[in-house]
């Protein structure tokens, strides 16, 4: 394997005599089969014969060992490296030399946990109340994506303080507060400042309890009011979803994969999340079902497989989708060949909707979504039909699109609308 990608035998044959050399050819072997080019495989190869001369040099003499002398290893590479370079530069040089070590020792270290790529992040008001996080995790009992929304709030919130100078949680007063959602409210959207405030709330009422703050500042926080059915659905038109479709390039892998990833989307109105978890056994081409399982509201939807569904597809499956074992129906195009995340799914989403120049607010997956829905209300089926098919909990999460005719909209825009009347 190794011939492949080094011409020189000399070369070849100092992977091959190093005391690492077996698993090295044998990562390299793992690195193809994912469908990485040889250029990325050409330079991870000389950094693992460096790890395994460092290694050597240690006295290290067992794979078992091999785990401690990461970071030493890391550490000895930056040597003289680092001088002259901003702190994002040096993070990226240290991510290069641990990444494939990392990789390599995980083959051959079964319980060794890689440390991935440095984070520059970390948990705000760390150094007030460091036991937050955990409360957060351990007494409430919150999923780790809640948490990480709310670091990713309480860091606005840390930053806002660090801005206008206060230094501590017990110098907080109703008027700081107040001003902070009033301005913070102007860069944001309702849902996401209700998010904000909740966050900032539960932050304040822990710290009274902890006694960093000596009263519960929590009511302070004012958090915006929204009212039920105050919003439009941000669907877009049948004529709009025809372009969409028409800028996608179905002669190549992606566009065979994105193009049955947008019609999932607007025929059944499924969820990116829905969409990325899709597996084959999930697909009954016998009796032409689709099958959607643990969907948000804690069900199971069973469609009938369309046509158009169904070729798109076959067409990726047979003709674009890699060869691996994995069960996930869309994988990356690119190393490693590993199933799509829900992200992608709406990115992708997003990227054609621009393309086509289509403009609608916060343009994504959720677009075509909205706009399966509005056809179906537009069609006229029962409101509780409708949320059974896209997989709403109760028919008040479908009533917001009976609040708008959309078609009866556009006709009073291009005329009079006395028609109308």
């Amino acid at each position: 394997m190794l011939e492949q990608y080094f011409l020189k035998p000399g070369t070849v044959a100092q992977i091959r005599n190093s005391w690492l050399g077996e698993p090295i050819e044998r990562y390299v072997t793992w690195l193809s089969s994912q469908g990485y080019s040889p250029d990325y495989i050409r330079s991870r190869v000389p950094i693992l014969r460096q790890f395994a001369q460092f290694t050597w040099s240690q006295g290290v003499r067992t794979f078992a060992a091999l785990p401690e002398q990461v970071e030493p290893f890391v550490a000895h590479r930056m040597a003289g490296r680092e001088a002259g370079r901003s702190a994002e530069r040096i993070r990226r040089l240290r991510d290069a030399a641990r990444g494939p070590v990392e990789h390599l020792v995980a083959l051959l270290v079964e319980s060794f946990v890689k440390r991935g790529r440095t984070r520059i992040t970390r948990d705000p008001f760390l150094s007030e109340e460091p036991g937050f996080f955990t409360y957060l995790r351990e007494e409430r009992g919150l999923r780790e994506g809640t948490i990480q929304r709310y670091g990713d709030y309480l860091r606005i919130f840390e930053a806002y303080l660090v801005r206008i100078g206060v230094q501590h949680l017990a110098d907080l007063s109703p008027a700081i507060l107040s001003t902070f959602v009033t301005e913070t409210g102007t860069e944001m959207s309702k849902p996401s400042m209700t998010g904000m405030c909740g966050a900032v709330r539960v932050l304040l009422r822990y710290a009274h309890r902890e006694g960093t703050t000596a009263r519960d500042l929590s009511r302070a926080v004012e958090v915006p009011r929204t009212y039920r059915l105050s919003t439009v659905p941000r669907s877009i038109s049948t004529d709009a979803v025809r372009l969409m479709f028409e800028r996608v390039d179905r002669r190549g892998a992606v566009g065979k994969r994105d193009f049955a990833m947008l019609l999932l989307l607007v025929t059944y109105g499924l969820r990116a999340r829905e969409v990325a978890a899709l597996t084959l056994d999930d697909i009954d081409w016998e009796r032409e079902h689709l099958f959607v399982p643990e969907r948000k509201g804690g069900h199971c939807t069973a469609y009938p497989l369309s046509v158009a569904v169904g070729e798109a597809l076959l067409d990726y499956l047979t003709n674009a989708r890699p060869s691996t074992q994995q069960r996930r129906v869309f994988l990356r195009a690119v190393a490693p060949r590993v199933p799509v995340a829900s992200a992608v799914v709406g990115r992708r989403a997003a990227y054609y909707l621009r393309r086509a120049g289509i403009r609608v607010r916060r343009p994504g997956s959720h677009t075509l979504r909205h706009t399966c829905v509005q056809r179906l209300i537009d069609a006229q089926f029962p409101l509780k039909t409708i949320g059974d098919y896209v997989g709403h909990r109760c028919t008040s999460a479908t009533e917001i699109y009976i609040k708008v005719d959309v078609e009866s909209l556009r006709e009073v825009a291009i005329g009079d609308g006395e028609a109308l009347l």
